[in-house]
C-alpha cells in the first residue's frame, strides 16, 4: 500500500480519500480550516494543514480550475517537496500544458494527469472514467491508488494524453446537449411539447446517453442549469487549449454555445 497525499477533498476528491482509506493506503488529505479537517477525518484520512516534504509515495490534486493546478503544482511548493521517484496525479480537467510545463520543470517526480469522467456517485462506486496521460511505467506504479475508485483506467498516451481525451470527450458532450436543445425548441415549434418529445426519442434511433441524461431531468433547460458551472467552465478550457495549439473546433464550435445555456 501507498502513502498518499490528497490536496482537494471536496465534491470530487472527498469519495475518493474514503476509497483509498478503505483500499488500505494511508492517506493525508490537506484541511486549511478546522472545519475541513474535521470533515476530512470522518472520511478516515489523516487532517493535515500541509504535506510534509518528502513524505508520500504519490501526491494527489483534485482541484477545480486548471489555475489552481498551476498556483500549486508550478508557483507553491507541492511538487518541489515531493521526493524522487515519487508520482503526482493531476485530476483536474485543464490544459495538457499545465501538466506537461509541471513535469519538464520537475524531472524528480513522474507526472500523471488522469482527468476523471463520472460524478461523486462513480467515485464512491470505484467505478469513475479514468483518462490517463502517463509513461507506461508510472501508470503501473501509481495503478493499486488509482484502482481505488477509478475503473476503467483508460491509457491515452504519454502526459498530457489524458486531458486531450478529457477536453475532447467534454467537447463532444457539450455539442450532443446543444444538439438536444435545438431538436426540442424545433419540436416547440412545430408544436410537440417538450417532456413527450423527449421521452419518445430515447426510443428512437437517435437515443444516446445524453438525450437519456437530458430526459430524466424533464428539459434541455433543467439538464443545463444542474451541469453548467461545470461544462461552461471546460468549454472555456476547450476553447484556449485548441486555440493555443494551433486547431480549431471546425463545425463542434456551432453547437456549443447551446449546451452552455438556453
Amino acid at each position: 500500500m501507498s502513502t498518499v497525499g490528497f490536496l482537494g477533498a471536496g465534491r470530487m476528491g472527498a469519495p475518493m480519500v474514503r476509497r483509498l482509506v478503505e483500499a488500505g493506503h494511508d492517506v493525508d488529505a490537506v484541511g486549511r480550516t478546522d472545519d475541513k479537517r474535521a470533515a476530512v477525518a470522518e472520511l478516515g484520512a489523516n487532517p493535515v494543514a500541509g504535506l510534509t516534504a518528502g513524505a508520500h509515495d504519490v501526491v494527489v490534486v483534485c482541484v477545480f480550475t486548471d489555475d489552481q493546478v498551476r498556483e500549486l503544482c508550478l508557483a507553491g511548493d507541492v511538487v518541489a517537496g515531493m521526493r524522487p521517484g515519487s508520482t503526482l496525479v493531476v485530476h483536474t480537467t485543464g490544459s495538457p500544458t499545465t501538466v506537461r510545463d509541471v513535469a519538464a520543470r520537475f524531472d524528480h517526480v513522474d507526472v500523471v494527469d488522469a482527468p476523471v469522467s463520472g460524478g461523486p456517485h462513480d467515485i464512491a462506486a470505484g467505478r469513475v472514467t479514468l483518462f490517463v496521460g502517463a509513461t507506461d511505467d508510472a501508470l503501473e506504479r501509481v495503478r493499486p491508488v488509482l484502482g481505488a475508485y477509478g475503473d476503467p483506467i483508460l491509457h491515452a498516451g504519454p502526459t498530457g494524453s489524458g486531458q486531450l481525451v478529457k477536453l475532447i470527450n467534454n467537447t463532444l458532450f457539450v455539442a450532443q446537449i446543444g444538439l438536444v436543445a435545438e431538436a426540442t425548441r424545433l419540436g416547440t415549434r412545430l408544436g410537440i411539447e417538450e417532456g413527450p418529445l423527449l421521452q419518445a426519442l430515447t426510443h428512437g434511433s437517435s437515443a444516446s446517453r445524453v438525450l437519456g441524461m437530458i430526459a430524466s431531468a424533464g428539459s434541455a433547460e433543467a439538464f443545463i442549469s444542474a451541469v453548467g458551472e461545470f461544462i461552461g467552465k471546460d468549454v472555456d478550457v476547450v476553447r484556449r487549449t485548441v486555440a493555443d495549439l494551433g486547431a480549431d473546433l471546425g463545425v463542434l464550435d456551432t453547437v456549443l454555445d447551446a449546451g452552455v445555456r438556453r
